[in-house]
C-alpha cells in the first residue's frame, strides 16, 4: 500500500490541486480542464487495490490479463507563479456501498496524498467539489469557499464571485463538506498545511441528475486561475455546456408547474447577499426541498 512514482520533477514553489468525483463532477472537470490546458505530465499513482474494487478484468486469447482499477495519479506542470501537482482520483474509497469516502482507507488515501504534497514541498492544497444551493441553473453559479485558517480570509473576499461557506450556511457558520474534498482539508490542516476547499453551485433540483455541471466548474476555474496566477482555457468547456444546458432545459420543463413557479423566484434573490431575505421565503424553501425530493422519487419509480 502506498504511493508509486515514476520520476521525481524539480519543483518551484508547488501547490497541489486534489479531486475526486462527486456532485455534478464539479471539481473533478475543473481539475482535469486546468490538467488538460497545462498539459499536465503524469508521474506517479496511488495503488489502487487496496482501497478500490477493480472496473473490469481484462481478457485477451481467451486468457486473464489483468485487472483494471480506478485511477488515482499525479500529474505536474510549470507555471509563472507556481509549479503544480495535480492529482485526479477516479474513485473515492468508500464502506458500505455509500456514495463518499469515510473510514480507514479514506483517511490512507488522503495522508499518502499529502506525503506526495509534502515530499515535494508544498505548502498548500486546493480541493474543489460541489455545493448544493437554492440557486437557478440561468445564474452564474457562485464558488463556495472553505479556508483551513483565519489568515486566508482576506485573500478569499477579495474575489468577485466567491463567498465564504460560513457565510451563507446556517446555524452559527457550520457546514459539513462530505468525501475525500473535505476530509483531505481537514488532513491538511492536522499536518500543518495551508489548504482551501473551492465549491461550485449547483441547482439543489440538479443534484439528482447523472449529469455533469460544467458551468459551476468555470466558476471553480476561475477562481483557481487568480489564485494561482494561471490562464485557463475555459473554452473546452463550452461545447459540454451547450449540450447539457439543452438536457437540463429537457428535464426543467418536466418538472410540475406548481413547483417551476417556486423555482422561477430562485432567479431575483439577492443573489450578492444571501443572508438577506429575498422574494422566496423560507417556507417557500421548504417546498421547494419537499416537492423536488418528491419528485425525484416518482422520476426514480418511473424509471
Amino acid at each position: 500500500m502506498g504511493f508509486k512514482l515514476n520520476k521525481e520533477p524539480k519543483l518551484r514553489n508547488p501547490v497541489m490541486i486534489a479531486g475526486w468525483p462527486g456532485i455534478g463532477n464539479i471539481g473533478m472537470v475543473a481539475i482535469d480542464t486546468l490538467r488538460e490546458t497545462l498539459k499536465a505530465e503524469e508521474f506517479g499513482e496511488i495503488e489502487s487495490w487496496d482501497f478500490l474494487y477493480p472496473k473490469k478484468a481484462v481478457i485477451r486469447k481467451g486468457i486473464l490479463e489483468y485487472l483494471e482499477f480506478p485511477g488515482n495519479k499525479f500529474y505536474f506542470a510549470k507555471a509563472a507563479r507556481h509549479d503544480l501537482i495535480i492529482f485526479i482520483g477516479e474513485e473515492q474509497p468508500t464502506n458500505g456501498g455509500k456514495t463518499y469516502a469515510e473510514g480507514k482507507n479514506a483517511y490512507i488515501m488522503a495522508n499518502l496524498v499529502l506525503d506526495v504534497a509534502q515530499k515535494f514541498g508544498c505548502r498548500r492544497i486546493y480541493t474543489s467539489g460541489a455545493a448544493v444551493s437554492l440557486n437557478h441553473h440561468t445564474m452564474k453559479p457562485r464558488v463556495w469557499v472553505v479556508p483551513s485558517s483565519e489568515h486566508l480570509i482576506r485573500e478569499i473576499k477579495g474575489y468577485d464571485n466567491t463567498v465564504l461557506m460560513s457565510d451563507i450556511e446556517k446555524g452559527g457558520g457550520q457546514g459539513n463538506i462530505t468525501g475525500l474534498n473535505g476530509l483531505l482539508l481537514g488532513v491538511a490542516k492536522k499536518r500543518g498545511f495551508e489548504a482551501i476547499c473551492a465549491m461550485g453551485e449547483i441547482p439543489t433540483y440538479l443534484q439528482g441528475l447523472p449529469l455533469p455541471y460544467p458551468k459551476a466548474s468555470i466558476s471553480v476555474l476561475e477562481f483557481l486561475s487568480s489564485e494561482l496566477g494561471i490562464d485557463i482555457d475555459i473554452r473546452l468547456l463550452d461545447e459540454s455546456i451547450e449540450r447539457i444546458d439543452q438536457r437540463i432545459d429537457e428535464f426543467y420543463r418536466q418538472i410540475p408547474l406548481e413547483i417551476r413557479s417556486l423555482l422561477e423566484k430562485l432567479k431575483y434573490m439577492p443573489y450578492d447577499k444571501p443572508a438577506e431575505p429575498g422574494p422566496i421565503t423560507e417556507e417557500d424553501k421548504k417546498k421547494v426541498m419537499e416537492d423536488i425530493e418528491q419528485f425525484f422519487k416518482k422520476k426514480g419509480n418511473e424509471d
